[in-house]
């Protein structure tokens, strides 16, 4: 009897928008890719798309042997719990879903376990190649997959697991040039900071208290003492834009809007406390807790936020190479930064807290290694 390891994602710019899979079947003994999959669906939310990489996995391994028996990975904790049966299901485009799931193979061959998402990059990298495929007209095909380049495979007993190959040491090797470096600047204080309210993108957008506009001046000292900004940019979220218009006065910049620095929207959670949450969705903020890729209703998940975050880094990097640029962001994207420069899994984004007005830096170098220099720097906010 055959022994695999399938990895599954899914994902949805947008939460419903454009949506694909991405599947991976292994050798459980070697680790060996057997099969990969990927598929643009359409339009659909992220779960949706997480059970189409699951039931392609599945169906890959039915396909080779029918009574093999499989270890479904996936880091979407919601979907571990409902395959398992621990979980019931309740929303209606996700029930037959799980069905067709569960008659691909025997049940009692298939068990389900939550990964991080940092062992799951395979499956998350095709559900991402189809994308951009489909983006670009075209059909995303196993022959021009990327998702295992620039990788090697780490095998710690029988699991496969794969990490980038580190390269340099920041701090120690000369030779890696100068760095284009990001100054993040959470926006200072609003009537939603102070009461710790869901304050996303989609919702009221409140302005900067007074305090919130003393900690913006504060930060726009020190950025003036320390010196070496070469451009300024800010989410489009007044909080935000108002913050970076009062520093950027005091450095003599021009402030540009980057869409993609927005906050997260938190949907049906806009304005609400974190007991108010709890109170009216208590199983959806447990998965929520649990798996950055599970958003609020109408809102976007952490993993999605992330994809248009990284688009935005990118293209500072290319405008501004080996330069410092501020940007005047929120809580989210910071975190988001910060733990793809640190190659931490998403779920670290639970275990940050980040000031009003704070500054966090990070650097990129050509080579392709990151440093952190500084994290929720707040010490111009005590002065």
């Amino acid at each position: 009897m055959a022994r695999f390891v399938v990895e599954a994602d899914g994902g949805s710019r947008g939460n419903p928008g454009p949506a694909a899979y991405g599947a991976v079947l292994r050798d459980a003994e070697t680790g060996d890719v057997l099969v990969e999959r990927a598929e643009h669906i359409g339009t659909a939310t992220n779960n949706v798309a997480e059970y189409r990489g699951l039931i392609a996995g599945l169906t890959a391994a039915r396909e080779l042997d029918p009574s093999a028996t499989v270890e479904a990975r996936l880091d979407s904790k919601l979907i571990v719990e409902q395959m398992a049966g621990r979980w019931k299901i309740k929303h209606p485009s996700m029930r037959p879903l799980a069905l067709q799931a569960r008659e691909i193979l025997p049940p009692e061959n298939v068990t389900y376990v939550w990964v991080p998402r940092e062992r799951n990059k395979h499956a998350d990298r095709l559900a991402n190649e189809a994308l951009d495929a489909a983006a670009r007209g075209q059909k995303w095909s196993e022959s021009a997959s990327t998702a295992a380049l620039d990788r090697a495979v780490v095998s710690s007993g029988d699991e496969a697991e794969v990490e980038p190959v580190p390269t340099s040491l920041v701090g120690w090797d000369v030779g890696m040039g100068a760095p284009s470096t990001l100054l993040l600047l959470r926006h200072g204080e609003t009537e939603h900071t102070a009461q710790k309210r869901f304050s996303g993108s989609d919702g009221a957008d409140p302005p900067l208290t007074s305090e919130g506009e003393r900690q913006a001046r504060a930060a726009a000292d020190r950025l003036v003492r320390e010196g070496a900004v070469d451009a300024v940019v800010s989410s489009p979220m007044r909080r935000a834009r108002q913050t970076a218009d009062i520093v950027a006065d005091a450095l003599g910049q021009e402030v540009h809007e980057v869409a993609d620095v927005r906050e997260c929207a938190f949907g049906e959670w806009e304005g609400l406390t974190f007991a108010e949450v709890q109170e009216g969705w208590p199983e959806l903020l447990a998965s929520w807790l649990a798996d950055p890729t599970v958003a609020a209703p109408g809102g976007e998940s952490f993993d999605a936020v992330r994809r248009r975050v990284q688009v935005a880094r990118d293209k500072l990097r290319a405008r501004h190479p080996h330069r410092t640029v501020l940007v005047v962001t929120h809580v989210v994207p910071v975190k988001l930064l910060v733990a793809d420069a640190l190659g931490a899994p998403l779920s670290v984004v639970y275990r940050m807290e980040l000031s009003p007005a704070s500054l966090t830096e990070v650097q990129w170098y050509e080579g392709g290694a990151t440093s952190m220099r500084r994290f929720n720097d707040a010490a111009h906010l005590s002065g």
